[in-house]
C-alpha cells in the first residue's frame, strides 16, 4: 500500500512537471505569434505577455524540481557505470548505499533550508522584480515540493537497496529490459 502510494507520489510529481514543461511552451509560442502578429500584421498595439520570461523561469524551475524524484526512479539520473560496473556485487551493494545516504543527507540539507527560504521570503512580503508582482514564495514553494518529493524518493531507494541486497538500479534496468 505505501509503495503505491510513494509510486503514485513520484508519478504525478512527474506528471506536474511535463504539464509545467508544456505550459512554457504555450507561454513562449504564444509571445512569439503575438510578436509576429504586432510585427507583421499592421498592429499599431504591442501584443505582450506582461513578465512571460519571469513565468517561464518559475515554471522551469518548479519542472526542474518536480522531476527530480521521477527520474530518480525511473532509473533516469546520470550514474557513473564506469566504476561501478567492475566492482564485485557486495562492493556495488555498498557504494550503493554510501552514495542514497550522501544523497539523502544533502538533499535534506538542502530541502531544509529551501523551506526556511521559503518562510522568509513570505515573512518579509518579498517580490519578483517584472512587471508583473509575484509573491516569490510561490515559486520557491513549487522546489521545496520538488526536493521534499526528492528527499523522500533517496530514502525510499535507500531503503529499498538495504531490504533487497541490490542495487534498487538494477531492479530497474531488469524491468526496462523485460518491458522491451
Amino acid at each position: 500500500m505505501i509503495r503505491k502510494a510513494l509510486d503514485s507520489l513520484y508519478i504525478s510529481s512527474g506528471a506536474i512537471a511535463s504539464l509545467l514543461i508544456a505550459g512554457i511552451c504555450l507561454l513562449v509560442c504564444t509571445q512569439v505569434l503575438s510578436n509576429l502578429i504586432t510585427r507583421f500584421g499592421g498592429l499599431s498595439i504591442n501584443l505582450t505577455i506582461p513578465s512571460y520570461a519571469d513565468f517561464a523561469g518559475y515554471m522551469l524551475a518548479a519542472a526542474s524540481f518536480l522531476a527530480l524524484a521521477y527520474t530518480l526512479t525511473q532509473g533516469g539520473h546520470i550514474r557513473v557505470n564506469l566504476l561501478l560496473t567492475r566492482l564485485p556485487t557486495r562492493a556495488k551493494w555498498i557504494s550503493e548505499i554510501f552514495s542514497f545516504c550522501a544523497c539523502a543527507f544533502v538533499s535534506g540539507y538542502v530541502t531544509f533550508y529551501m523551506g526556511r527560504l521559503c518562510l522568509e521570503s513570505y515573512k518579509f512580503g518579498d517580490l519578483s522584480p517584472g512587471i508583473v508582482a509575484i509573491p516569490i514564495w510561490i515559486p520557491q514553494c513549487f522546489v521545496l515540493v520538488g526536493m521534499i518529493i526528492f528527499t523522500v524518493a533517496l530514502i525510499d531507494c535507500l531503503q529499498r537497496t538495504i531490504i533487497s541486497g541490490t542495487s534498487v538500479f538494477d531492479a530497474i534496468e531488469l524491468r526496462k529490459e523485460a518491458a522491451e
